[in-house]
């Protein structure tokens, strides 16, 4: 399965979709150092922001939503990006891996074996409760799609309400994202045997 969707042009866009473009060029993405480019050389959106010019009202929406995941959530840095990358590996997803590997060195204060210890699908030696139950929480979502009591005690805990609505909210997203550049670029296996096992991490 390869490339189904073609990427637009900045010139080839009609005002809705240019309003969608503008969002993600010009927004919260766009400030200060990039950890990984939106657009190629010739202008067009890369990994799951060009098919959010299909529909611009969802793509619109789409969009805010991962500004109000990334930019203004409660997480700290740390627990963001490692649960990003839970769920690039899966979904096995090679665009957010890779793009958020990068956002975890830039920004996110992530290590090489922190971050080949997520690709692998395996927990990293991590030293804080905190961070080990928010990313329990995280694996917990992407095999069951609950949290058991325990599970949600500990990320209340962790991260507060607040942080759980926050978290199941991100892995929704970027589980979203994941099935997109599926459909729409052609990542990982339909079957999802290509995804990381993560049984390992309900385990403390």
């Amino acid at each position: 399965m390869g490339v189904r969707l073609d990427g637009l042009l900045p010139g080839e866009l009609d005002e809705e979709q240019a309003e969608v473009y503008r969002a993600i060029t010009g927004g919260a993405r766009a400030l200060g150092p990039q950890a990984f480019e939106l657009t190629d050389q010739e202008g067009r959106l890369r990994g799951p922001f060009n098919a959010m010019l299909l529909s611009p009202p969802v793509g619109l929406a789409t969009q805010a939503l991962g500004t109000a995941v990334r930019y203004n959530s409660s997480l700290s840095d740390r627990v963001r990006e490692m649960a990003i990358l839970a769920v690039a590996a899966h979904w096995g997803s090679t665009f957010e891996r890779e793009a958020h590997e990068a956002v975890g060195r830039a920004s996110g204060g992530l290590t090489e074996s922190e971050m080949a210890a997520l690709r692998a699908g395996r927990m990293p030696e991590l030293t804080g409760p905190a961070e080990r139950a928010a990313l329990r929480a995280t694996t917990a979502l992407l095999r069951h799609g609950t949290l058991n009591d325990d599970e949600y005690a500990d990320a209340v805990t962790a991260t507060g309400e607040r942080g759980v609505f926050e978290l199941t909210t991100l892995v929704g997203y970027y589980s979203m994202l994941a099935l997109q550049l599926r459909v729409f670029l052609g990542e990982g296996c339909p079957s999802g045997s290509d995804g990381a096992d993560l049984s390992a991490w309900a385990t403390p």
